[in-house]
């Protein structure tokens, strides 16, 4: 079965429907953990604008279309924001649209079907277009362990759904 990116976002926030946040700490300990799951994020928590005129996409089979899931153990860092949000507009207008504000992230890597497009194969930063996953065109800008995506879908006549998402990864045990 394909999975794209549009499509694990509304299972990313019905997970997160129940919202979570805590600490934990043990006596003479440096124990640390938060947990927070919520279906509250927004474009602009991402750090990318709304594209004019794209309206929230919200799934038949949820009732969100956004997700902000991040956990916090010591040293150990994940955070996911995603949106998704659709257009009557060309997936290419909407590409074009999202180059210049990811560019402030650092250099914007296109991939396709998990492939780099072009001849841009490796960011300054060391990013990559990832596990060579079946998504449909995607943007990314930022470093490997934080990093801006927009994915693309334009598969459905009429139609272009696209995904914002923020993702902080945890560091490779290098530190890099």
């Amino acid at each position: 079965m394909r999975r794209s990116i549009l499509a694990a976002i509304p299972a990313i926030a019905l997970a997160g429907v129940v919202s979570v946040a805590f600490a934990c700490s043990a006596q003479n300990s440096d124990f640390n953990l938060n947990v927070h799951a919520n279906s509250h994020a927004t474009a602009k928590d991402i750090g990318l604008p709304v594209y004019p005129g794209a309206t929230l996409f919200k799934d038949k089979d949820s009732d969100s279309s956004s997700a902000d899931l991040g956990l916090v153990l010591n040293s150990f860092h994940f955070n996911l924001q995603a949106v998704s949000f659709v257009t009557t507009d060309a997936p290419k207008q909407v590409l074009e649209f999202y180059r210049r504000p990811l560019a402030k992230y650092g250099q914007v890597l296109e991939c396709n079907h998990g492939k780099p497009v072009g001849s841009l194969t490796v960011t300054k930063s060391g990013l990559t277009c990832g596990d060579g996953s079946d998504r449909d065109v995607e943007l990314r800008a930022g470093r490997p362990e934080q990093f801006r995506i927009v994915g693309i879908d334009g598969t459905e006549a009429g139609k272009t759904k696209f995904g914002l998402v923020a993702l902080v990864l945890p560091k490779d045990e290098d530190g890099k």
